[in-house]
């Protein structure tokens, strides 16, 4: 469940006077928002060397090393920050395994097929309605399938919006912190990519 703003906020201002019970509850309600985050973003590649909670774990442990500078400075919302400090974890452990060095997974052998990306998949699935019943299964999967084409020639900025806010499931304002736009620039890129993206899915049905 997502942890209230009003509830972080207090917390915020407690750990801020010094509360040390404030500030662990501050890590730690938000780990598995952090870990979700991390699932739909690692690299596939480096599933079998790396465990989302292990990247969540060392990411909360900086957070708590850099929290009394966040404090005293609050350069974004909480959960923002500590989603920024797990993803630059990601992005340095990304460049380490993936792209450089010997034993990178690029140089590893390939078992099987290369996966489909996961997320744009898991987007696609959240975009389409949840409810079908299992005699319209075939015609969900067929929407699902089409759904995932047309968010693949998605812009990366527009896909970028629609993953935050229905994968992660950040609120505007999160969104807005994590991009480093106001709420109105958010709302109205996310209309707009919604907007594409039924603009593609109709220009499919056209030439089918």
């Amino acid at each position: 469940m997502t942890p209230s703003s009003n509830t972080t906020e207090e917390l915020v201002a407690r750990a801020g006077a010094g509360d040390g019970e404030a500030c662990q509850l501050l890590l730690t309600r938000h780990r598995e928002r952090l870990r979700h985050m991390v699932a739909v973003r690692l690299d596939r590649r480096l599933l079998p060397r790396l465990d989302p909670s292990d990247v969540v774990q060392d990411a909360l442990a900086e957070a708590c090393a850099q929290l009394p500078d966040y404090l005293l400075e609050r350069p974004l919302p909480f959960y923002p920050w500590l989603r920024q400090i797990a993803f630059d974890r990601l992005i340095a452990l990304h460049r380490r395994h993936v792209r450089a060095g010997k034993r990178s997974v690029l140089r590893e052998e390939v078992r099987g097929p290369a996966r489909p990306d996961e997320s744009v998949l898991q987007l696609a699935q959240r975009l389409v309605a949840s409810n079908t019943s299992p005699s319209n299964r075939v015609l969900h999967d067929e929407l699902v399938g089409r759904v995932q084409r047309a968010l693949q020639q998605l812009a990366e900025s527009d896909r970028e919006v629609l993953v935050l806010r229905y994968l992660e499931r950040l609120s505007v304002a999160e969104t807005a912190a994590v991009l480093g736009i106001s709420e109105g620039a958010i709302k109205v890129r996310h209309f707009r990519a919604l907007q594409r993206l039924r603009g593609l899915l109709g220009a499919g049905e056209g030439s089918a």
